[in-house]
C-alpha cells in the first residue's frame, strides 16, 4: 500500500508516474507511519527507533555497506573523486529507504533539495531524517517483505531505460585518448590480441577546446571516417557531453544559448558564469523546457555522423570556481602575503584555494527559470543532471523514435532511471573499491537504476594487473562493463601488462553470459524487479544471508562473490542453500561442484571466475566472441542444477538488440526436468540447439 504526504509547496521532481491522493497531516499526533516528526523553522525532522533486528536498504549510489546502518548520508550530488569511508554524498541523490526487520516498510522523500539521513550514527538505535519542511513529498510503501516494496516502489516511478545490446560489450575508455590513432591502436590491439571489445570512449580532448558539440579537427581531423572505421569492426565510439557551454564568440552553441535565453542567470539576471574544463562558462537552464529541447537536439551533430552512445558528465554540476569565488581567494591571499601566519591562518590561506571548487556559495548564486518563477539552484541542485540526461533521452525519443541509444550519466536523481543509466563515478584504483561496486549495485537496483556498472581496474591512482583481474571478474556479471583510468595513471587496458591471455579468458565469459545476462536484465527491466538483490531478499529466514555484504544475487539462477583481496588465494563463501560452485577458468574450462548449504573456502585463481547457480535453476551459455555482433546463439549451452524429481524452465529473452520493439512476448521457455532415476528431458520453445550440463 502506497501513501502521500505533502509538506510545503514542493516543487515537482517528476519522479513518479502514479498518482495518489495527498493524506491529511494530523497536527495532534505528529507520526506518519513509523516515524515520530517535528516541523522546526524550516526543517522537518523525522526519527524511528531501529530495533536490533533492523536492516536499512536503499539510498541508491552511496557509499559504505548494503545495510545502511551505522553512518550519516547527505543527499546531494557531489563531484568528489576520493571515495573514502568518511564521505557522506557521492554524484546521486537517490532517497529511498527500506526498512526490513521488525516492520517492513519503505520511504521515498521526494525532494528537490538537500536531505539528510542519519542511520544510527549519532545514536546507533536511532535513524533521523532532516528534510525541508516547504519542499517534500512522502510516499510510504507498506508491504510484507523488501522485495515486494522494492518491486511497488518501482511500478511507482516508471520503467527503467533499457540500452541496446551491443552495450552489454565490454567497452575501454581513458582520459584520454588524445588522437585518431590512439583510438585505431586500442581497437588494434584488441582485435589482434582477441580481446572483445564492443566500445571506446572519447573524452574531453576530443572536442575543440573543450566545447560540446565540437570536433577537434587537428587530433580528430578524420572523425567521421574513424567512426565508419571502427564500425567495420563492430566497435562503436562513445562521447562524453559535459554540461558547461564555453564562452566564446563565434561558437554556435554559446552564441544561441545567449540569443534565446537558455543560461541560468546570476542574482541580477545576468548568465551565470563559472570556471569548468573550457574556462570561462555558462549552465544551460535544464528546467526550461525549450532549453531542454534545444540542447538535446544538439546530440544530432553528433549522432548524423554515426555516433550511437554518449556519457553525460560533470552535470552535478561541477563548478571548478567563479568569479566572486576567485576574487574572494585572491583577497585573502593578499591579506596574508608578507604576514607572519598562524598555523591557523596558514589553514584558512590553503582553504581558501582548496575550497574553490563546488562551493554552496556559488550554487546559492545562481537561479533557473521553473514555470516562470525565478529558483535558486541549491533549492533543485538535485535535479540538474536528471534535467540534462532527459534533455537527451527526449531528443532521442523525437528525433529517432525507434531506435535505443547508449545514454548513462554521472550525477542523477531517481527519476533519471528512466531516461539512461549511470556509472558510479570517479573511483579509484583501490581493493576495496572492487567491494564498494558490488555493494553499490543492489542499491541502485532498488532505484530503478539497472544499467549501472563501476570504473574497472579504478578510475584514479595506478591499477596492478591483479586488481584489474579481480575486478574483471566481478565486471563481467555488472551490465556496464567498462575500464577506464585517469590521465597521469599508468595505462589499464587489457593488453597493458604483457601477457594477455587472462584477460582475453575473463572478457570471453562476458561475451558467453551475454544472452544469461540480457534475458536477466530485459526481465528485470520489463518487471519492474531487480537484476542485483542482496541475498536477504530471497533468504530472509537465514540470518547469515541477511547480514551478508559481499555476496549479492543476479536475477533467480545466479549467485556472485567476487574475489577482492589483494594475494588471495580465494574466499569464503557463504551458501544459504545446496549450490552448484562454477569455476571459470583457463581457455572456458568449466568446473563444477554441488557444495552443499553453509560455509566453505573456494581457492580462485587470478584468471578464474566464480559462480554460485541455484538449485532447479540453470545459466546460458554461448560461444564467446570478438563482439556482441558476431555472437551466434542459434546454440546455446544451459548449465545448471537441478534436484531430483524437480524442474528448472529457463526464460530465455531475445529481440532485436537496437529498436524499441521489446515486450514479455520475446520470452521463451526452455523446460528442464529430471526424474527420481536421474533421466532429463527437454521442452524447447525455441529454434535453438541446446546442449545441457546439468548436474
Amino acid at each position: 500500500m502506497i501513501k502521500k504526504y505533502k509538506f510545503g509547496s514542493p516543487i515537482d521532481t517528476e519522479s513518479v508516474v502514479m498518482d495518489f491522493p495527498v493524506e491529511a497531516l494530523n497536527a495532534n499526533n505528529s507520526r506518519i507511519n513509523i516515524f515520530d516528526y517535528i516541523v522546526q523553522d524550516d526543517k522537518v525532522i523525522f526519527t524511528y527507533n531501529m530495533s536490533d533486528s533492523d536492516i536499512i536498504y536503499g539510498l541508491g549510489e552511496a557509499n559504505r555497506g548494503i545495510n545502511k546502518r551505522g553512518w550519516t548520508y547527505r543527499s546531494f550530488c557531489s563531484d568528489d573523486p576520493c571515495h573514502t569511508e568518511e564521505k557522506s554524498s557521492l554524484y546521486g541523490a537517490h532517497n529511498l529507504i527500506i526498512i526490513d526487520g521488525s516492520v517492513h516498510a519503505g520511504f521515498f522523500f521526494d525532494t528537490s533539495s538537500e536531505i539528510f539521513f542519519d542511520i544510527g550514527y549519532t545514536d546507533s538505535n536511532v535513524m533521523t531524517i532532516t528534510a525541508p519542511a516547504n519542499n517534500l513529498i512522502l510516499y510510504t510503501i507498506d508491504n510484507k517483505d523488501s522485495k515486494s516494496i522494492t518491486k511497488e516502489f518501482r511500478q511507482l516511478i516508471g520503467k527503467s531505460y533499457i540500452p541496446p545490446y551491443w552495450a552489454f560489450g565490454y567497452q575501454q575508455c581513458r582520459w584520454s585518448y588524445m588522437n585518431s590513432s590512439e583510438i585505431r591502436n586500442v581497437a588494434k590491439q584488441h582485435r589482434d590480441n582477441n580481446i572483445p571489445l564492443d566500445a571506446i570512449y572519447l573524452d574531453i580532448d576530443y572536442m575543440e577546446s573543450y566545447k560540446d558539440f565540437t570536433i577537434n579537427k587537428d587530433s580528430f581531423g578524420d572523425f567521421e571516417e574513424l567512426i565508419n572505421d571502427m564500425k567495420k569492426e563492430n566497435i562503436r565510439l562513445v562521447p562524453i557531453i559535459d554540461a558547461a557551454v564555453k564562452i566564446e564568440e563565434g561558437y554556435d552553441v554559446y552564441e544561441e544559448g545567449v540569443k534565446d535565453n537558455h543560461f541560468c542567470k546570476d542574482k541580477d539576471g545576468n548568465n551565470f558564469v563559472a570556471g569548468v574544463w573550457p574556462g570561462r562558462t555558462h549552465f544551460p537552464d535544464f528546467f526550461n523546457k525549450a532549453t531542454r529541447d534545444w540542447f538535446g537536439d544538439k546530440y544530432s551533430f553528433l549522432i548524423d555522423k554515426g555516433i550511437d552512445g554518449f556519457w553525460n558528465d560533470m552535470n552535478e554540476p561541477a563548478i571548478f570556481f567563479s568569479e566572486d569565488g576567485l576574487k574572494n581567494a585572491f583577497e585573502h591571499l593578499d591579506e596574508c602575503k608578507n604576514k607572519q601566519l598562524s598555523v591557523y591562518e596558514f589553514f584558512s590561506m590553503k582553504d581558501s584555494i582548496l575550497n574553490l571548487s563546488n562551493s554552496h556559495n556559488d550554487y546559492n548564486s545562481f537561479y533557473h527559470n521553473i514555470d516562470g518563477k525565478n529558483v535558486c539552484h541549491m533549492d533543485v541542485h538535485n535535479l540538474y543532471g536528471y534535467n540534462m540526461t532527459r534533455s537527451a533521452a527526449d531528443a532521442f525519443e523525437r528525433n529517432y523514435p525507434d531506435k535505443r541509444f547508449l545514454m548513462h550519466s554521472r550525477s542523477s536523481y531517481i527519476g533519471m532511471h528512466r531516461y539512461s543509466g549511470i556509472w558510479t563515478g570517479d573511483n579509484q584504483s583501490w581493493w576495496s573499491h572492487i567491494l564498494l561496486s558490488l555493494k553499490m549495485m543492489p542499491s541502485l537496483n532498488m532505484c530503478g537504476f539497472l544499467y549501472t556498472g563501476s570504473d574497472i581496474g579504478g578510475f584514479g591512482c595506478n591499477s596492478t594487473r591483479d586488481l584489474v583481474l579481480r575486478w574483471l571478474a566481478l565486471g563481467i556479471f555488472t551490465p556496464l562493463m567498462r575500464n577506464h583510468a585517469a590521465l597521469g595513471t599508468r595505462n589499464q587496458e587489457a593488453y597493458s601488462f604483457g601477457d594477455t591471455e587472462d584477460f582475453k579468458n575473463i572478457i570471453n565469459l562476458r561475451y558467453s553470459l551475454i544472452p544469461h545476462l540480457y534475458s536477466e536484465f530485459m526481465k528485470a527491466a520489463l518487471n519492474d524487479d531487480m537484476y542485483f538483490k542482496p541475498l536477504a531478499f530471497d533468504y530472509s529466514d537465514d540470518d547469515y544471508a541477511r547480514h551478508c555484504e559481499d555476496q549479492i544475487l543476479l536475477g533467480d539462477s545466479l549467485m556472485i562473490a567476487p574475489v577482492y583481496q589483494q594475494n588471495a588465494i580465494g574466499r569464503y563463501v557463504y551458501l544459504p542453500e545446496d549450490m552448484l560452485f562454477v569455476k571459470y577458468t583457463d581457455n572456458g574450462r568449466k568446473i563444477c561442484t554441488v557444495m552443499p548449504k553453509g560455509h566453505h573456502f573456494i581457492e580462485v585463481a587470478l584468471n578464474e571466475v566464480p559462480m554460485f547457480i541455484r538449485p532447479n535453476t540453470v545459466v546460458a551459455f554461448c560461444s564467446p566472441a570478438l563482439s556482441t555482433e558476431e555472437l551466434d546463439t542459434s546454440k546455446l549451452e544451459l548449465t545448471g542444477y537441478i534436484q531430483s524429481s524437480c524442474t528448472a524452465t529457463y526464460k530465455l529473452y531475445e529481440d532485436d538488440g537496437i529498436s524499441k520493439n521489446y515486450s514479455l512476448n520475446n520470452i521463451s521457455d526452455i523446460v528442464i526436468s529430471k526424474d527420481s532415476t536421474g533421466s532429463i528431458t527437454v521442452t524447447n520453445a525455441t529454434d535453438k540447439e541446446i546442449l545441457l550440463n546439468i548436474y
